[in-house]
């Protein structure tokens, strides 16, 4: 059987959904993000004809754009929208897989014997205009990868299809560093040698790309060539991470409790990055000594940023110990996870934060999950 594997990505998801709010922002060049030293986490079409992008440091985005609004974000509002989007979608579709916080992959194979699977995917990207007001853009074909490229070469508010025989010369014209596995440095490695279009890339041996990027060259030979096996990952937001500690003897030290739920909640976000999740639920649970157990749990918008995490793991343990009693047992739940691009709260986080995190997840990967971390978090005595 064919495959049918669309891919949906709601248009500049964060300002949709502030003109959802507000009518007046529409039509202008619209930037959300923090103050002067953080980052844009994204901008409308109108900033990004002036060369603004997600991720740029602030300042050079005013720079861009001087006449650009500039709204900090409400994350409440885009986790809430995004929940709602998904409803709306996984009602509909037999498969669904919730990459990020505004993009989806559907698995629609075999549904061409009842209801064209084009014609079925408009009527969920209409549906999803209807009920939520936001505008998304889709592309169908026969894996992941095609439909994704796909995605971003129809946006805003396209629809694409592209069918077995297309695929190639779809592909072809297009750069590289339209294949999701392409960053900047396979660009630049690739680039160097003339390699910059995907038809170029998808003729050279496997064997020199192996030899140049490693592991991974066999991988991008078969993207650059159309070909992609990876399954939609049924969606569930049941997963979690989760870390407890039991006392060998009971405590009632709230500093060195708070400490040990600081370093938790940094090892569960270092954990979240690496295998590529984001979390909307932080849970908190402490057993006292008489063995009463109790749990406090809070919605976060969706992130795997370890001070943002320890700060609500922090408000809810003060929410949560309430009796001048020992504690047997502290333990920190990260909930409610979903594959995400997202990786950094960039409605927050400075240039110096991300920066950081990528220094200090490069030395974890090298050295070990303990080599570097935050002083609140650490045991001194060992």
């Amino acid at each position: 059987m064919n495959r049918s594997i669309v891919h949906m990505d709601l248009d500049t998801f964060f300002v949709s959904c502030e003109r959802l709010q507000n009518r007046e922002l529409k039509d202008i060049p619209l930037i959300i993000g923090g103050g002067d030293r953080g980052v844009v986490a994204s901008c409308s079409y109108e900033a990004r004809k002036f060369g603004v992008r997600s991720a740029m440091p602030m300042r050079m985005a005013l720079r861009l754009c001087p006449d650009a609004k500039v709204i900090k974000g409400d994350h409440e509002l885009y986790s809430k929208l995004s929940h709602t989007v998904t409803e709306i979608i996984q009602e509909r579709v037999p498969v669904l897989e919730k990459a990020s916080i505004d993009e989806f992959y559907l698995d629609l194979s075999g549904m061409d014997k009842f209801f064209g699977c084009y014609q079925w995917t408009q009527e969920i990207a209409k549906a999803v205009l209807k009920e939520s007001g936001l505008p998304i853009s889709f592309a169908l074909s026969t894996n992941k990868t095609v439909s994704k490229i796909g995605t971003g070469e129809s946006k805003p508010e396209g629809k694409l299809q592209i069918i077995a025989p297309q695929i190639q010369s779809f592909l072809n014209p297009l750069s590289i560093k339209k294949i999701p596995m392409v960053g900047d440095k396979t660009f630049q490695l690739l680039s160097r040698i003339g390699i910059r279009t995907i038809h170029t890339l998808s003729e050279m041996p496997v064997l020199v790309l192996q030899q140049m990027i490693g592991k991974n060259g066999q991988e991008l030979w078969k993207k650059a060539n159309g070909i992609d096996e990876n399954p939609v990952v049924p969606y569930s937001e049941r997963k979690s991470v989760s870390t407890e500690r039991t006392f060998a003897t009971d405590t009632i030290d709230v500093l060195e409790l708070k400490r040990i739920l600081s370093g938790m909640a940094e090892k569960l976000a270092f954990q979240l990055r690496q295998e590529k999740w984001i979390t909307s639920t932080v849970m908190v649970k402490i057993r006292y000594a008489n063995f009463d157990t109790e749990t406090k749990q809070s919605r976060v918008a969706y992130t795997s940023a370890d001070h943002t995490l320890s700060r609500v793991a922090l408000e809810l343990f003060n929410k949560l110990y309430t009796r001048r009693m020992r504690i047997r047992l502290i333990g920190l739940r990260f909930t409610d996870l979903v594959h995400g691009n997202h990786q950094m709260n960039l409605f927050e986080d400075t240039e110096e934060q991300m920066n950081l995190y990528q220094t200090m997840d490069y030395i974890k990967n090298r050295f070990g999950a303990d080599a570097v971390g935050r002083a609140s978090g650490f045991d001194f005595v060992k």
